[in-house]
């Protein structure tokens, strides 16, 4: 497919990927072996998970989920760990850069889901490290319009009487207390992510941020 003829997903994705190849390429050692907002995974494992659908076909993949007895969540924690060991930094900033335009998306999602791995696991490295990257409005707005409750119950995302509501851009979400913050922070809620302290904030009542929310 010529680049002419990409659909904004698909651009919105290859710009994201080729951001974040540069943002990786920017750290030092220590921040590539920081704690990321994934938990239990350091910034290296993220970058490591974020390239493992470039490398590996629909049968590979199969096959390691079999060898983890069907569970997803125990096989890419294991594929994390075994890429990080064994590829360096620049390698894993590349392997995002070279496959800016591969077409993988996660299993039974479409190329909104695709942007939206790439969105949120650059977040669980930059919130996480305290960079100042921002995600542009374009490719937040697709992914909030997106969310659905079944979404919510699949991350693990408990709004339970909370109503999300972005600072920077029209947009809320929920039914309840107000909560306030960034929409890139907002999508990290949707995903079942805690942010640091300071991130959020209560509507004009003074309500508190659930501590479901916050680390």
């Amino acid at each position: 497919m010529s680049r002419t003829a990409l659909t904004p997903l698909a651009a919105a994705t290859a710009a994201e990927r080729r951001e974040l190849a540069d943002v990786l390429d920017s750290l030092t050692p220590a921040q590539w072996d920081a704690p990321s907002l994934c938990a239990g995974w350091s910034v290296r494992e993220v970058a490591a998970h974020m390239s493992l659908g470039f490398r590996t076909s629909l049968a590979g993949f199969a096959a390691q989920l079999l060898r983890n007895r069907g569970n997803l969540h125990r096989m890419t924690d294991r594929a994390a760990r075994r890429d990080a060991a064994a590829f360096t930094p620049h390698e894993l900033a590349a392997l995002l850069r070279e496959n800016a335009h591969h077409p993988w998306k996660p299993p039974a999602g479409g190329p909104t889901a695709g942007l939206g791995h790439d969105v949120v696991h650059g977040l669980d490295i930059t919130v996480a490290l305290g960079h100042p990257r921002r995600v542009p409005e374009d490719r937040l707005r697709p992914l909030l319009d997106a969310v659905t409750p079944r979404g919510l119950r699949f991350f693990g995302a408990d709004l339970t009487g909370v109503r999300l509501h972005a600072d920077d851009l029209d947009w809320s979400y929920g039914s309840g207390a107000p909560v306030h913050g960034q929409a890139q922070d907002l999508l990290l809620v949707l995903f079942g992510r805690r942010l640091p302290a300071g991130r959020l904030h209560g509507g004009p009542e003074g309500s508190p941020v659930p501590p479901t929310l916050v680390a």
